[in-house]
């Protein structure tokens, strides 16, 4: 069960995930060993799944971004297993979901240049057998950007 103590360290963390814990627990109104404490719980937990860098993809070459449906030909476990052994095995895939729809799949996927998308798409997933149809959707400028999630201490 989280208090809003958790949820006020989840907040924070989301806003920086850097801050110290002696930091943490100046924002939070808790001792440093107690956001200590509770950070490590909120990780052992997989509420804090990890932290990581973001990294701007066109300042490192990567400029095109692309959302991708892929549908599956026949949905068998074997199909949908071999889609998404290559979905966790290559890099340009930066996310993958299941969705309802038209599709089965939706992809978002870095690339450097045009040419390497269309090169991914066709030697990639279209010669993927299971694979029967796909539908690319090319960025043209990102409007938002926004990895933290709208978080609210639930009243009881």
């Amino acid at each position: 069960m989280m208090d809003h103590f958790d949820w006020r360290i989840l907040s924070a963390l989301q806003q920086n995930g850097r801050l110290t814990n002696r930091e943490l627990s100046e924002l939070v109104n808790l001792s440093p060993s107690q956001c200590s404490r509770r950070r490590l719980l909120l990780e052992e937990n997989k509420i804090i799944r990890g932290y990581a860098a973001r990294i701007d993809a066109p300042s490192v070459g990567l400029p095109v971004l692309a959302f991708v449906q892929v549908s599956i030909k026949d949905h068998s476990t074997e199909s949908f297993g071999a889609f998404r052994t290559l979905v966790s095995a290559d890099p340009m895939i930066q996310e993958a979901y299941a969705v309802s729809g038209d599709a089965d799949y939706m992809l978002k996927i870095v690339a450097r240049t045009l040419e390497t998308l269309s090169d991914f798409v066709t030697s990639k997933l279209l010669a993927l057998q299971t694979v029967s149809h796909v539908k690319s959707y090319i960025g043209l400028k990102q409007v938002k950007e926004n990895s933290a999630l709208p978080l609210k201490f639930p009243r009881s």
